[in-house]
């Protein structure tokens, strides 16, 4: 494929402002080069498949996209089915890769505050941080729910960092905890602690069936007996 066609595919998705699917990528060049999607129409006549020239130059994009042909010049989320992708210039691209960086080095702050918190810890609160730990692994392995361990007042928050401590450890779904991020939040109450994961939960055995997850619900008890003992000391 010449590179004019991929400068002129790029341009075309130049003029959106947002995400968009690869299809609705094509048909903006279709209508910005209408002798192009002409051209590809008669091609398409030719092919042995049923095809159309529209869905020809939507195939050629997604080609280029999956050979990493526009690496340094579109973002590409494959969160959802169909992907979507944008155009990014030079300035966010920069912005983007700064923060790229900055991603990749949190954990390595993340674990040393907690290294250096946990050193002065009483054993008691590095059993309830462990209980915290294990509560989640094992909603995980009873319910087939990914629970993660949270700060509430995010460790990395650039407002108001809060500390490695229990009493500001909470439970939230892993895609709940990954749009928190930085974020700070009121910690639950216990009692919204428990109906969040009692609510989790009920939403899992709707689909349990479907996901071929077995739900072990006498388990649950005991793990939220277990969490009232540690979730916060007064």
């Amino acid at each position: 494929m010449s590179s004019s066609f991929r400068i002129k595919y790029l341009e075309a998705l130049k003029t959106f402002d947002d995400w968009v699917i690869v299809s609705e990528w094509a048909q903006k060049f279709g209508e910005m080069y209408p002798e192009l999607l002409e051209k590809a129409e008669r091609e398409a006549e030719n092919h042995a498949n049923d095809t159309t020239g529209l869905r020809e130059i939507a195939a050629r994009i997604s080609s280029i996209i999956s050979t990493g042909g526009y690496t340094d010049k579109i973002e590409i989320d494959t969160s959802e089915r169909p992907r979507k992708v944008r155009y990014i210039s030079e300035d966010l691209r920069v912005e983007h890769e700064a923060k790229d960086i900055e991603e990749d080095l949190a954990p390595i702050d993340r674990n040393k505050i907690i290294k250096d918190a946990e050193e002065s810890f009483t054993d008691y609160e590095k059993y309830r941080v462990a209980e915290f730990e294990s509560i989640s692994k094992q909603l995980k392995q009873f319910f087939g729910l990914g629970f993660e361990v949270d700060h509430a007042m995010a460790l990395l928050s650039k407002e108001t960092p809060g500390p490695h401590h229990p009493d500001n450890l909470q439970l939230l779904l892993k895609e709940h905890n990954s749009k928190k991020n930085n974020n700070n939040w009121s910690k639950f109450s216990l009692d919204e602690q428990i109906d969040y994961i009692k609510t989790a939960i009920k939403l899992q055995q709707l689909v349990a069936e479907k996901l071929n997850v077995k739900m072990e619900n006498e388990v649950l008890g005991s793990l939220l007996d277990r969490l009232e003992k540690i979730y916060l000391i007064d």
